[in-house]
């Protein structure tokens, strides 16, 4: 079996890198991880990836253009030969240039059951409408913002008192749980962006 090759961007402590990483290690998964990209220097996640044998770069984005700053993404995507890109933490906005390049090799995860509370702020936005249920998505990354198809979701429930940082911490249990299911599904070809929705063969 000839495993994708798949580069991670991030911007954090690479929580979401980690499981990759370790999802990675089981016999028989269909992708590798070979490159971790960061727009933020000394970003916690790179040292993830350098203590996983994983090589990485630093692309500052202050004073680009996101035209510029993409293209110069693109360009480290392809000088390591990458199939698939998973975003886990990157807080950029991509251009529709780009999005659109890496149209169906490009997932993306989100703290909320999309559609609901697309954007930044998340767990903020999800205490202040006093719902009962949140979790996170895997979906296609495409032009519209926090708008792709969507791969594979987890519910979590809100309790009574919970925090931003409480209702975070069980969120991201359930990220580091689908996330690298669902790239393996993606790696597998059981799952595919066509004509702008996630077409299933599982």
């Amino acid at each position: 079996m000839t495993k994708k090759r798949v580069a991670v961007l991030i911007s954090g402590r690479g929580s979401n890198l980690a499981a990759l990483i370790e999802a990675t290690k089981t016999p028989g998964y269909p992708a590798e991880i070979v490159l971790a990209i960061s727009n933020v220097p000394g970003a916690g996640g790179l040292e993830v990836a350098r203590l996983a044998g994983i090589a990485t770069q630093t692309v500052p984005h202050k004073g680009l253009p996101r035209e510029m700053f993409d293209a110069r993404i693109d360009a480290a995507l392809r000088a390591a030969n990458i199939d698939i890109v998973c975003e886990a933490g990157f807080m950029r906005i991509h251009g529709e240039a780009f999005a659109r390049a890496w149209q169906g090799r490009i997932l993306n995860i989100h703290p909320s059951l999309l559609p609901a509370f697309p954007g930044t702020h998340v767990h903020e936005q999800v205490l202040a409408a006093g719902v009962k249920e949140t979790g996170c998505t895997v979906h296609f990354l495409t032009p519209e913002l926090d708008a792709g198809p969507t791969i594979l979701q987890a519910k979590v429930p809100v309790l009574p008192g919970d925090t931003v940082d409480t209702l975070s911490a069980r969120v991201l249990v359930e990220e580091h749980r689908i996330y690298p299911e669902a790239l393996r599904l993606v790696a597998e070809g059981k799952v595919r962006l066509a004509d702008g929705r996630a077409a299933f063969d599982v």
